[in-house]
């Protein structure tokens, strides 16, 4: 199930949970084995074999469990940027990538328990069989991070606010489960915007070097009538290892003509294939100008063809 961007709703008669900089991911867990598929189903089981140790926290239990694959920073914070070092997907890491970037899954909902189908019933009940879930104190690889009961969404968003995180998820307590859809249910209010488009273009850094890094990217999303329109530079977000990274991944894409339907008109941006999707932060989007105070996030194993135009201001 897929939350839907909005505003934090009023009073206390909900569960608020921290929204993770990760990847969303689902665990299957059958007969000692742990499968793992991203969010489209692709199996990525392979690209995060530590996860396997999750059949060591929860013992002999068969269990479907949604949550985010990630990456924790030097302060216990997810970091997207961080996980990304263990891409491209399908990949089987070495083990030195493995020590030095290891990830776990935060689980914040189970669809299946021994068997029985629990997507209908309540968000409380399916917390509480989650809870129950493990039978360690504390595993390596799987955290089951604890709701917000009894504040306000918007309280609770001015706490993670000040530690740095993502935002958060505000869910109905008696919610069921629907696979697959984006609900009302489920308030995503991240601190700031974020989207996911489609990169269309590039400009080079400047300096030293700067012909084997990205300096910003050129991105888009669809219109109403399905036309691919650019609408935004984003210069800030990266690190070194990234501008070289996606540099090296946009030449074989390079193209001659611009791949938008509207006009761009800028000096330097070199057109590419629209094959890659970017998450972007933004903090504010009017119709027919572009994005402002952009930042990159990272890279997501999305469609490109369903990358749509945020919602105008």
């Amino acid at each position: 199930m897929l939350a839907t961007l909005g505003t934090p709703p009023q009073g206390t008669g909900r569960a608020v949970e921290v929204k993770a900089d990760g990847q969303r991911g689902t665990i299957v867990v059958a007969d000692g084995a742990v499968t793992v598929f991203s969010r489209n189903g692709t199996d990525v089981t392979r690209t995060f074999p530590e996860l396997a140790g999750i059949t060591a926290a929860i013992g002999d239990r068969r269990v479907v469990l949604d949550g985010e694959i990630v990456a924790l920073d030097a302060q216990g914070r997810p970091s997207f940027t961080r996980l990304q070092r263990r891409w491209p997907q399908q990949r089987r890491p070495g083990a030195d990538l493995v020590r030095s970037v290891p990830v776990r899954f935060w689980a914040f909902d189970i669809l299946h328990a021994d068997g029985n189908d629990v997507t209908e019933q309540p968000y409380t009940r399916r917390r509480d069989l989650l809870d129950d879930l493990t039978v360690v104190d504390k595993s390596r690889v799987l955290t089951v991070p604890r709701p917000m009961l009894g504040v306000t969404p918007s309280d609770a968003l001015d706490a993670v606010a000040a530690h740095g995180m993502e935002g958060v998820v505000v869910k109905e307590l008696d919610s069921p489960y629907r696979p697959g859809e984006r609900s009302p249910y489920w308030i995503k209010v991240p601190i700031r915007a974020s989207i996911e488009l489609t990169i269309v273009g590039y400009w080079n850094a400047g300096g030293p070097g700067g012909r084997t890094r990205v300096g910003s990217l050129l991105v888009a999303g669809h219109d109403q009538t399905g036309d691919l329109m650019a609408i935004g530079q984003v210069g800030t977000g990266f690190s070194d290892l990234t501008r070289r990274t996606l540099h090296a991944q946009l030449q074989p894409l390079r193209c001659s003509t611009a791949p938008v339907a509207n006009h761009v008109d800028v000096p330097g941006v070199r057109f590419v294939q629209p094959q890659l999707v970017a998450e972007v932060a933004y903090r504010e989007y009017v119709a027919g100008r572009w994005l402002r105070h952009t930042s990159f996030k990272g890279l997501r194993p999305s469609n490109p063809s369903q990358t749509l135009l945020p919602t105008p201001a």
